[in-house]
């Protein structure tokens, strides 16, 4: 039984760092994995979907792609509609996919310094584990 016990603690030891330590260098950001919460990107995410990102620079990011910002000490997850380049500065209009209208928290769009990541995709399917963040949601009373 304590050598179970051991193996547990050394994989939990393991996500951990690689959650916390790992990923973040490798990604370029602080937000490495996200949990869905709610229903503006339905169907393309549901909520209590994992998803994972990475900082891209500015002009990477294009309209299409799904970006994770801040917001009021709040992620939000949706896609980006329009790129706006003013001033030599990148801001990205977004939209959840189920919502009607696009997103007003700034304006004229997200900031890139709000920008924590670029949703994962490849050949334009997101990379996700499906209901696996329910936990989080519950923990946190979300």
């Amino acid at each position: 039984m304590a050598k179970e016990a051991f193996i547990v603690l050394i994989i939990l030891i393991a996500i951990i760092a690689i959650r916390y330590h790992i990923l973040p260098i490798i990604t370029h950001t602080d937000v490495p994995m996200a949990v869905v919460e709610g229903k503006s990107m339905f169907p393309t995410l549901r909520e209590g979907d994992i998803v994972f990102a990475y900082k891209p620079k500015p002009q990477d990011i294009k309209v299409g792609d799904i970006i994770i910002y801040e917001f009021s000490g709040r992620y939000i997850i949706h896609r980006v509609i329009k790129v706006i380049v003013k001033d030599g500065r990148y801001y990205y209009v977004t939209k959840g996919d189920n919502n009607p209208y696009k997103d007003t928290y700034y304006l004229p769009g997200v900031p890139y310094d709000k920008v924590k990541g670029k949703v994962l995709e490849i050949n334009g399917v997101v990379i996700k584990i499906p209901y696996a963040g329910y936990y989080t949601l519950w923990i946190y009373g979300k």
